[in-house]
């Protein structure tokens, strides 16, 4: 009988990008019964800290609050140089300085609000909202700021927003490393065989991608913000990279570097995210 493994990535084209070949089973299971559910990061976020995924996709900043029982799969991961959160403004030229405006980041965990906490403490009012609902409520003058993330990156100029700051070029500027945004996590409860086999399947599903990368097009589209097929292959050229397909030394690096600036500002409650195999 084939081991049940509750599976959560996120609806963002990157992700549905990478997991298309398991989604729809081109890639073989090895064995494994994937029950897959395709949430917000956030939920995601929230899903794993109440224990209720075996695997599934996180924010690098929950990650840090997970790393006592979950540990970080080498494949699957969004990070690099150029994929940061944008701060923007409802209006041009607006800069973030008081705490009578206001700020709308796509969730507490976040490693977009984790970076706003980093570059710009206490300079304002913080709001959490789902992602989608964040350009909205700017161009509706509901907020002053707002840290975009996934295909808004492509869009906010069109919308007649402002942008402040790439959060993910600063962290660049700073560190020298990529920014590390979110990866797969895996529960230590799995055997660890068990652990191996759904990373290979996960790194199977990325080849497979990679090898006709628009033929994921229609599992990007179904879940997708954005239907313009370039904006959504613009996203997958973007996140979907070398350190994707295995984290390897730099990407342990970059994430050794946040723990230890979120850990500064004691947003990383001390802990270290550990990469499988240890």
């Amino acid at each position: 009988m084939s081991q049940t493994i509750r599976l959560g990535i996120s609806t963002c084209p990157n992700d549905t990008f990478a997991f298309h070949g398991l989604l729809t089973q081109s890639v073989d299971w090895r064995g494994i019964r994937f029950e897959v559910e395709l949430l917000d990061i956030e939920q995601l976020n929230e899903r794993l800290l109440g224990d209720t995924l075996d695997v599934g996709k996180t924010s690098f900043h929950a990650a840090l609050h997970l790393a006592d029982d979950y540990v970080v799969l080498p494949s699957g991961s969004a990070l690099g140089f150029g994929v940061g959160p944008l701060l923007l403004s409802a209006a041009a030229g607006a800069r973030p300085h008081n705490a009578a405006q206001l700020t709308l980041c796509p969730g507490r965990l976040t490693t977009a609000a984790l970076l706003f906490a980093l570059f710009h403490p206490h300079t304002t009012r913080v709001e959490h909202v789902l992602f989608s609902e964040i350009m909205p409520k700017l161009e509706a003058g509901e907020a002053e700021f707002g840290v975009c993330i996934h295909e808004g990156r492509f869009t906010w100029q069109r919308r007649g927003l402002g942008c402040v700051e790439d959060l993910g070029t600063r962290w660049e500027q700073e560190t020298g490393h990529p920014l590390p945004l979110g990866g797969i996590v895996a529960s230590e409860r799995l055997p660890r065989d068990t652990i191996a086999t759904v990373q290979q399947v996960i790194h199977d599903s990325l080849r497979f991608a990679l090898a006709d990368r628009r033929a994921a097009l229609p599992t990007m589209r179904r879940y997708a913000q954005e239907f313009d097929d370039d904006v959504l292959m613009q996203h997958v050229d973007l996140y979907v990279n070398q350190w994707t397909v295995d984290l390897g030394i730099e990407g342990a690096r970059a994430l050794s570097e946040l723990s230890i600036r979120a850990a500064s500002i004691g947003l990383g409650i001390g802990k270290h995210l550990r990469i499988f195999p240890e």
